[in-house]
């Protein structure tokens, strides 16, 4: 398959964002650069959540978003799953100071089963679409969780430009291998690149999203800069990070975690307190910051708007 690089990304002249919208989303990231290295500036003002204060930028809210006390910034920029980095919660902080190698602009491959293919840098990919805030439960299967403030754009209006074919029935995901920027590259602990996948009717719910920013702020490394894949209802190992590519396939992709485990690891890995993990259970859950732990709630308390898409499947055989 031909893969086309074109700086115009998959712009059309009627997709170009309003201009009062595309202004504000530049305002946004060129206030996010700037602000960057705030962590190493004692002198910049904190807000309560712990975010520097100015780069707390007001956006469109989702109606989607969760009303929840939001995890402070400090918390969820130094607690984190992220094994390109080391396999202890506060290695990705410590590791991935320099991540991503802005001298290089990123390049997303858009490929597979569509009519739309291409290799695209990110900023040229994001042109169509506005940025919006969407406050979103984060549950990781390890049992603790955060409410995250997450900045970027809805998943299916970029699938869309993609247009997949009718042999598109899951969407797969990479993630960058780079073993030289990420250092836990080099150990065997998972199988690289990271991969993920979703059915393609999850990836177009409304709720699947993919994030760019976080607390009005530029995704640090971490946290899976400069773009990464959020579904809420879902574990948070799911939700890939530092993307690089997305491929429309016909069979369901084989991810990292169903290779290193697959009696523990799922495809579907919806938040489920019915199916405890071989060794502990997921019926609670303790959110970062808090004492007590709270009951789990079905696919994280979402499912109002993801339920219909299991409908007759056996969620503890399909877990």
């Amino acid at each position: 398959m031909q893969i086309k690089k074109n700086k115009l990304g998959l712009l059309k002249d009627h997709d170009v964002t309003d201009e009062k919208l595309y202004l504000n989303r530049r305002q946004f990231i060129n206030k996010a650069a700037l602000l960057a290295s705030a962590a190493a500036m004692p002198s910049l003002a904190i807000a309560e959540n712990g975010a520097p204060a100015a780069a707390y930028t007001e956006l469109p809210k989702s109606p989607f978003s969760a009303t929840e006390e939001l995890t402070t910034y400090q918390a969820i920029t130094t607690y984190n799953n992220f094994y390109e980095f080391g396999v202890d919660k506060g290695d990705p902080a410590k590791n991935a100071t320099q991540f991503p190698d802005k001298s290089e602009p990123w390049r997303v491959v858009i490929d597979g089963e569509c009519d739309n293919p291409g290799e695209y840098d990110l900023d040229d990919l994001m042109k169509p679409f506005a940025l919006e805030e969407r406050i979103y439960r984060l549950r990781c299967v390890e049992g603790w969780s955060m409410v995250i403030p997450w900045i970027g754009f809805s998943l299916a209006d970029l699938l869309k430009q993609a247009k997949p074919n009718s042999k598109a029935k899951y969407v797969e995901f990479s993630t960058l291998y780079n073993p030289q920027q990420m250092p836990g590259q080099q150990s065997s602990v998972l199988k690289w690149p990271y991969v993920e996948g979703l059915r393609i009717d999850e990836a177009m719910n409304p709720l699947s999203f993919m994030a760019t920013g976080l607390y009005g702020n530029d995704l640090l490394g971490q946290n899976g800069a400069p773009l990464r894949l959020v579904t809420p209802w879902k574990y948070g190992f799911k939700s890939i990070k530092s993307i690089t590519q997305i491929r429309f396939v016909e069979k369901q992709p084989v991810s990292s975690w169903m290779i290193a485990g697959p009696a523990e690891y799922g495809f579907y890995s919806n938040v489920n307190p019915n199916v405890a993990h071989p060794r502990w259970s997921q019926a609670r859950e303790r959110r970062i910051g808090e004492l007590l732990k709270r009951k789990t709630a079905l696919f994280n308390g979402y499912q109002e708007q993801v339920a219909d898409l299991y409908t007759g499947m056996d969620l503890k055989k399909h877990f």
